[in-house]
């Protein structure tokens, strides 16, 4: 017992030394890895790096929240947390005791798009890590205990989610902006949806969606390809393939007129989200909407809005524009917190920039830092093993290719103002929007879409 406690404690301690006392690793080329496939589908990639001895494993399933049935919000997700506590041979406690011996790290959850079990374990101890791995990922217990319990969890944080105002905008306003579609509602899911997920229905998404000719398996670290390529058939080689149907969702709901949705909460700074439907992330504009972004509110202090809204005239405490492209078509959004009788002048200064970067040219000032931002911040997107492995699951789920990160300088380097200007143009809809604001009512100006029409808060500057 000593020997063991021992060794996990040496486990733990060079697993933190090595992720958080050592230099980053220098990658030196700006080609990602290696593809491959096996026979039963599963596409594999993987890049050698020996600067630390640790080896990450990814696992992308393709579905996520696209795959939520109607009804039975955040099943996906609550698959995907489920891996983690208990198999058919371990409980939960003899995985979380497994893995503390290891000294390994091992997660899995939900998003949008995808489900994503992971591991990261020191290469000594690789055959257990995967091992271990193979059988979560296999043969999940989905045990009715375990189910009920984190059903529980989620459920409980709804409750402490409504007394968060920004929480609140969020899903008022993703609820109204998709609609029935599955990204109109959390990861986790919703009280109602979660309700009515039985164990039949994780054994059956685990049994449908969970195959090799479904996933993207990324492997990085202080590996040979072929000492990966053995690991690989070891492990996956024989997981068996199944059709997966296409993914098939409604289409959000239509917006083309201005709406606005108060909701009453007595708090003296007013959360808002402005916005609309955006892009998905195979659009070819992405990378003209990516500066865009930038300039507009994605840049921070660099920002139009925060340099005008709160700089200039200090009417929030906060605002930042954001657009989040997936499978399918993501939101744009501006969220912003002011006091409550500040409101509609804040969405005002918000529509008047908007209005400003779709009738004037951007400064080849502003384009230049926005692009040397950019293209210079990248190198962090692969700066340790987690993140380069996560890397080579997204240019592969998102059609980008290897060679991303040679090209991606180039994508935005040959940008110009005038295509700054055409992409705000086509995407940004200042004449058809979504405002949602939680504020404390008495306090706030007329925000109806009435009001917001008949002012004219959206008229041109």
């Amino acid at each position: 017992m000593r020997t063991q406690h021992l060794r996990r404690i040496s486990a733990w301690f060079i697993i933190f030394f090595l992720l958080w006392s050592a230099p980053p690793p220098v990658f030196a080329d700006q080609t990602l890895g290696v593809r491959h496939e096996l026979p039963n589908g599963l596409v594999w990639l993987f890049s050698q790096q020996n600067s630390l001895p640790l080896v990450t494993v990814n696992l992308l399933i393709k579905g996520g929240v696209l795959r939520d049935p109607p009804g039975k919000a955040g099943l996906a997700n609550l698959t995907a947390l489920l891996l983690t506590k208990g198999t058919k041979t371990k409980s939960a406690t003899q995985i979380a005791q497994e893995l503390d011996f290891l000294g390994a790290k091992l997660s899995s959850h939900g998003e949008d798009d995808y489900n994503l079990l992971s591991l990261t374990v020191l290469k000594k101890d690789l055959a257990a890590g995967l091992q271990l791995f193979e059988d979560i990922l296999k043969h999940p217990a989905l045990a009715p205990e375990e189910i009920k319990r984190m059903v529980a969890q989620l459920k409980a944080s709804f409750q402490s989610d409504a007394d968060d105002p920004a929480i609140v905008a969020s899903r008022a306003f993703f609820r109204r902006l998709y609609g029935d579609h599955p990204y109109g509602h959390p990861t986790k899911g919703t009280v109602d949806g979660l309700t009515a997920i039985t164990r039949h229905d994780l054994v059956d998404f685990h049994a449908r969606y969970y195959r090799p000719n479904n996933a993207i398996l990324s492997i990085v670290g202080d590996l040979t390809l072929e000492e990966a390529q053995e690991w690989v058939g070891k492990i996956f080689g024989s997981w068996e393939a199944l059709p997966v149907p296409d993914i098939q969702v409604p289409a959000p709901p239509p917006l083309n007129k201005k709406e606005c949705q108060i909701i009453n909460k007595n708090i003296s700074q007013a959360h808002i989200i402005w916005g609309h439907l955006g892009m998905a992330r195979r659009n070819q504009d992405f990378y003209a909407f990516q500066v865009m972004n930038y300039l507009l509110g994605g840049g921070g202090f660099a920002s139009r809005l925060m340099d005008n809204i709160r700089e200039n005239r200090g009417l929030v405490y906060n605002v930042v524009s954001s657009f989040n492209p997936g499978l399918e078509t993501g939101a744009f959004a501006v969220s912003l917190e002011t006091k409550n009788d500040k409101a509609k002048e804040a969405v005002a200064e918000v529509l008047h920039e908007i209005h400003r970067l779709r009738s004037t040219p951007v400064t080849a000032e502003e384009l230049q830092d926005a692009k040397s931002y950019l293209i210079g911040s990248f190198p962090r997107k692969m700066d340790s093993l987690g993140k380069r492995a996560w890397l080579l699951n997204y240019v592969e789920l998102y059609g980008l290719g290897l060679d991303y990160p040679s090209r991606y300088p180039e994508l935005i380097s040959r940008l110009t103002p005038t295509d700054i200007q055409q992409v705000a143009q086509k995407y940004l809809h200042p004449e058809a929007y979504l405002l949602v604001v939680v504020g404390k009512r008495e306090q706030l100006p007329p925000l109806s879409e009435k009001n917001i029409q008949k002012e004219g808060i959206a008229s041109e500057p």
